[in-house]
């Protein structure tokens, strides 16, 4: 292993071990709140400009499909007496980024998307992209006060990153090719598979606009209640994926 190589590796698990320690943080305060966030972050953004309108519509296009699909908790009684309620929860460290193909609306739509579902992120960009990433984190952290939650990495360390970070997936920009060579990479890894979102269309986003895009960024977890135990003592029981 060269010199760089370990230099990029230390970046990489220094910038995961940051985002993950506010991860539970993030993840616990809810998605009502969560897309009040997001919505206040578009509204910064809107005041930078033009370049930054339509990335900020996807924010708010990300929020409200979040309190539609992901925010309602679903209540789903026992045949014995107990509550069993079923609701998401994030899945944990994602990588954000792309190639080339990458455009600051796309990386806004993607950005909320695993922000709002509950997740942290490395950020990691093409150098032409960086100071449109910085602008967007800036004013995220401002309104969120989530200094951690976002790590920056060099557009370098993008295939380091997934080789070696302790990720629940990826959602990256990129040509068809560069696409199936990363999937093969995060293949090669071992232990869990990783959750790999893929857009190919940095233009039209017909998966970053889709309504259930966020769908991706989730896992599911049931809570239940037993009322019914002797003695009237209640029981909790907490099932989901796990990961964490």
């Amino acid at each position: 292993m060269t010199q760089s190589n370990e230099i990029m590796m230390a970046q990489v698990e220094g910038a995961a071990t940051q985002s993950l320690a506010v991860w539970d943080a993030w993840n616990a305060i809810g998605v009502e709140v969560r897309s009040e966030l997001l919505m206040q972050w578009a509204d910064a953004l809107s005041v930078r400009g033009e370049a930054f309108e339509q990335a900020a519509a996807l924010i708010r296009f990300q929020a409200e499909s979040a309190n539609a699909l992901i925010g309602p908790v679903h209540d789903m009684p026992g045949p014995t007496g107990e509550t069993n309620e079923l609701y998401t929860s994030g899945r944990g460290l994602f990588i954000v980024g792309g190639d080339e193909a990458l455009t600051l609306t796309a990386l806004a739509g993607q950005l909320a998307a695993a922000l709002v579902a509950g997740n942290c992120a490395l950020l990691v960009v093409p150098t032409t992209l960086k100071a449109g990433a910085d602008a967007l984190l800036a004013d995220f952290v401002k309104v969120s006060s989530q200094d951690r939650l976002v790590q920056c990495l060099e557009e370098n360390t993008l295939e380091t990153a997934m080789a070696t970070a302790p990720i629940s997936g990826v959602a990256v920009v990129a040509d068809d090719a560069t696409l199936v060579a990363w999937n093969r990479k995060l293949a090669a890894r071992e232990g869990v598979l990783v959750q790999f979102i893929a857009e190919s269309n940095g233009t039209q986003l017909p998966l970053i606009a889709s309504p259930t895009y966020l769908l991706r960024f989730i896992t599911e977890r049931t809570r239940t209640i037993n009322i019914t135990a002797v003695g009237g003592n209640a029981t909790l029981l907490e099932l989901g994926s796990g990961e964490h």
